[in-house]
């Protein structure tokens, strides 16, 4: 059980921006004392303390989640898309064109993106609900209901694997990868993308409410050190081509509210803190991989 104080939150980001100024020197007299005086005014704001709630995890699964997220997943505004997405991209565009599996693909936005560099695209994702969307936006790409421990596809059969800000969702990361690197002809490439560690501390996972009485339960996630990576993958082979850690931008907003009294729309109390915390700390990490057994992609 966690106790959600929404005070508790603003106070760990005012925590977290004097700690990084300190770090940083960035942290001047002003600086401080404004932190200090914004500490103090959060403290006299009883409402703060008075939404808080004591919420279990684990009540809610990550398919409740993506059939909910479904209908609005690609729309503009998602900040972690915004960051992610150029990035990988420009590591497709790289790679040969071959035949292309979008793993946890979600509505295909990745999917969608291999068929117009060319690629013959396959889609596998557990959610029902993100599949029927994809399906919708990729008439002609053959999409499987699948774990990513199961991928119902043989051995040495594509080129590319593409997986998404999904593997934060899975438990453990090595029966995931060696399914990559079975389906993966030698020489392959995996390219991944997900949630950065850090990110977890600075935006912890906030409850969704669901079901007729609309239950407060937090999503387990899994959020890992660069080195878990690398303990997973390089075992099977794989070797490392690129990783980056993009953060979010100084001055840009990314908003991020959930169906919960608590929401990252607290962040207006603090905005100054708020942006010392968060400008430039890694949002996520994107690896790209290439599978032993082939010529070595510059």
């Amino acid at each position: 059980m966690t106790y959600l104080s929404p005070l508790a939150y603003l106070l760990g980001i005012e925590g977290a921006a004097l700690l990084r100024g300190l770090r940083e020197g960035s942290a001047d007299r002003p600086f401080v004392e404004a932190r200090i005086a914004e500490i103090r005014a959060l403290l006299d704001v009883p409402a703060l303390e008075e939404e808080a709630e004591v919420v279990p995890a684990g009540a809610i699964s990550t398919a409740e989640v993506y059939e909910t997220w479904a209908p609005t997943y690609d729309e503009p505004g998602n900040g972690m898309i915004d960051i992610e997405q150029p990035l990988v991209r420009r590591i497709l565009d790289g790679l040969p064109v071959g035949t292309a599996l979008d793993a946890a693909c979600g509505t295909g936005r990745h999917g969608a993106y291999l068929a117009e560099l060319g690629h013959r695209v396959i889609g596998v994702d557990q959610s029902a609900a993100m599949l029927e969307r994809a399906a919708r936006r990729l008439p002609d790409v053959a999409f499987h209901e699948a774990g990513l421990d199961a991928i119902p596809l043989p051995d040495d059969s594509v080129d590319t694997v593409v997986c998404g800000l999904a593997l934060a969702h899975v438990p453990d990361l090595a029966p995931v990868l060696a399914e990559f690197a079975r389906v993966l002809r030698p020489g392959g490439h995996l390219v991944i993308s997900d949630p950065h560690l850090l990110l977890s501390y600075l935006r912890p996972t906030l409850p969704r409410r669901s079901g007729p009485n609309g239950r407060a339960s937090i999503l387990v996630e899994h959020h890992r050190p660069l080195s878990a990576y690398l303990a997973a993958a390089l075992p099977l082979g794989f070797q490392v081509r690129h990783c980056a850690e993009p953060g979010r931008p100084p001055g840009v907003t990314v908003p991020y509210t959930l169906s919960t009294e608590m929401s990252w729309d607290l962040l207006r109390w603090c905005p100054e803190a708020a942006a010392a915390a968060h400008d430039n700390s890694p949002v996520v990490v994107i690896w790209h991989f290439q599978l032993d057994g082939g010529p070595a992609q510059a």
